[in-house]
């Protein structure tokens, strides 16, 4: 069932197994793996169904670091988060990503490759890859003509693109809408999560917009909302930073020029690496990394690049890329701003299959392009690169955030590898040769970014780390399940969870941990209790006309599509996200004091977490 704390006259008070806040990928994925276990789910989502700026303005906060994006505009606020612009890109983290590496500090996971596999397969299949994803044999065999690169030095990853770009928005979770045991309340931002004595969360709070409130009891809550929102709450509310480490440890994937090859294959290097293939019918891409051998070697990250037609660092950008990104990242990321940038990425995804390698070519031998090293780094984890409140609130009262985003000397040394290497191997093949950027040579070096390296020049707006998974808490926010360590029913899901980030877009593991941390969960929710909640009886709640801003395309924009498309269809393809800006209800009777159990492993309290004293300040929300 689907509610609306903007619109809608609720109850005050509501009762489920378990309450999730954030309704992206982690969020669905943690309430569909609840939902098939027995359990009931409220889903708590901050914005509505659509892109809302008064919403979005909820995320707003500063920069104190690196440049990066306005936060504001680097994640969305609606049903299906930022996947709901997802650029379709799946991969899997090596298995060194879940290695300790004794030359990279803070790493290592607390679960190991093996254990996350099952959830991988799983994760591979809902996406629309059911025999898992293809690697650079099956390319090879497709006859992709990938270069024979020496394996002790470089290996070649790949990326899997799922083309079904809306699979995590509100029309495309029908299942979770009819579901007797799901309810999804929209416009509903979490402003406080209460906890007892013994620190076992109660209950959170609510607010919508227009006033509206709503308290939400359970057994076990999850935050989903985010790398920089879930640090944000747990921040805001006390919760889980004994150690000081919420919100430390933020990581991005850079992206940046690496070099040129010059006196190279032109053709071959474009078509291995320029643009996605098919095989047997499934749209795959090719990459470059160094080897686990050489990363311990020369000790460094595990980083990655591909070869592509680009501008020289020293251009102008063409104006057909000037009104194609201005005019995107002016348009509000709306379902029918949405709609057309699907649609121009089908179009340039048309034109790449078909005029591809040759346009690039052409530009390429005409003078007008470089063949550019695209850089897609991992970065390493970094204590002092963090997510902290500000002295400023939202209309809310919840404090906003301050991004101190920061890149160390090693994230810099493992792109120069790289390139170094990858240089070694094409003089080694008579492919060509590097020519590093300039950025990377000499003493004193600091990250550089390139505008026209990409339409998302600065990274992935993949935001990791925050409240990182570690056996002890002294090394991490949460353990391995997921539970924040002190708080025994307080989970986490999603990307602020990993300690390391790889090269790899995250959106697949998210899936996976989210479907491993539903399952522990549920695990505890058995133990505690076998038999589930009574199951509600159906009912049918009247469609509610919801009024949505109308948002129009400019006829410019289509203009500068069009106008664009041929020269920048590759920049169209090379993001995981595009559109930035620079069932029934259940029972939702509660008594005076709920009658469940707080969950039988509570070391720190074992009285009903609904009942106990909660710490309760005078303002909405404590402040750290």
């Amino acid at each position: 069932m689907h509610l609306d704390l903007q619109f809608d006259d609720l109850p005050a008070t509501r009762l489920t197994e378990v309450c999730i806040i954030g309704a992206g990928a982690a969020g669905i994925g943690v309430a569909r793996r609840l939902l098939a276990q027995g359990r009931s789910v409220v889903l708590l989502e901050s914005g509505g169904l659509d892109y809302e700026p008064d919403t979005a303005d909820l995320g707003a906060g500063r920069n104190v670091g690196e440049d990066y994006y306005d936060l504001e505009d680097s994640r969305l606020r609606f049903f299906g988060g930022t996947t709901a612009i997802w650029g379709g890109r799946c991969a899997e983290l090596d298995p060194i990503d879940f290695e300790r590496r004794d030359w990279v500090p803070h790493s290592g996971w607390p679960i190991s490759r093996e254990t996350l596999e099952p959830y991988y397969r799983e994760a591979w299949s809902e996406l629309g890859f059911p025999q898992g994803p293809d690697g650079a044999q099956a390319m090879k065999a497709a006859g992709v003509p990938l270069p024979d690169l020496d394996p002790a030095r470089l290996s070649l990853g790949t990326w899997q693109f799922d083309e079904r770009f809306n699979r995590f928005t509100f029309d495309a979770c029908a299942d979770l809408r009819a579901h007797p045991r799901c309810t999804i309340i929209t416009h509903a931002t979490v402003t406080r999560i209460a906890a007892s004595e013994g620190r076992a969360i109660t209950h959170v709070e609510a607010k919508s917009l227009s006033g509206r409130g709503i308290r939400v009891h359970a057994r076990h809550f999850v935050l989903a909302a985010g790398g920089l929102e879930n640090p944000r709450l747990l921040l805001a509310n006390r919760l889980g930073n004994d150690r000081d480490l919420v919100g430390r440890f933020f990581m991005e994937h850079p992206h940046a020029r690496g070099g040129r090859v010059v006196d190279g294959d032109t053709w071959a290097l474009l078509k291995a690496f320029a643009r996605p293939h098919r095989v047997d019918g499934r749209k795959v891409a090719a990459l470059i990394t160094p080897s686990a051998a050489r990363q311990a070697e020369r000790r460094i990250l595990n980083t990655s690049m591909i070869v592509a037609g680009r501008q020289p660092a020293s251009a102008h950008q063409f104006i057909g890329m000037r009104a194609y990104s201005g005019l995107k990242h002016k348009t509000p990321p709306t379902r029918a701003g949405r709609g057309l940038w699907m649609l121009t990425k089908r179009a340039a995804s048309f034109v790449q299959e078909r005029a591809d390698p040759l346009r690039p070519w052409l530009l390429h031998k005409m003078g007008g392009l470089d063949l550019a090293l695209l850089v897609r780094a991992e970065q390493a984890p970094n204590p002092d690169s963090r997510v902290q409140l500000d002295t400023e609130t939202d209309p809310l009262g919840v404090p906003r955030i301050t991004l101190d985003w920061r890149l160390t000397e090693l994230d810099i040394e493992s792109v120069a590898v790289l390139a170094q290497d990858f240089g070694h191997e094409l003089e080694r093949l008579g492919m060509g040769r590097v020519e590093m950027a300039e950025w990377l040579l000499g003493s004193g070096r600091r990250w550089r970014t390139d505008p026209l390296i990409s339409s998302h020049p600065i990274g992935g707006y993949h935001h990791i780390g925050t409240t990182r998974m570690a056996d002890s808490p002294a090394q991490g926010v949460c353990d391995a399940e997921g539970r924040v360590h002190g708080h025994a029913n307080l989970y986490v899901a999603g990307s602020s969870l990993f300690p390391t980030s790889g090269w790899a877009n995250p959106t697949l593991t998210i899936v996976a941990l989210a479907k491993r941390t539903g399952d522990a969960v549920a695990d505890r929710l058995n133990r505690a209790q076998p038999q589930p909640l009574r199951e509600p009886q159906p009912a049918v709640r009247p469609a509610r006309a919801v009024s949505a801003r109308r948002w129009s395309i400019r006829p410019e924009l289509a203009a500068a599509v069009i106008f664009g498309l041929m020269l920048v269809g590759d920049q169209t393809m090379d993001n995981e996200f595009d559109m930035f800006p620079d069932a029934a209800p259940i029972d939702d009777t509660v008594p005076a004091a709920p009658t469940f159990q707080t969950p039988d492993d509570q070391e720190e309290d074992d009285e009903d977490p609904a009942t106990k004293q909660t710490r309760e300040p005078d303002s909405p929300l404590p402040r750290a």
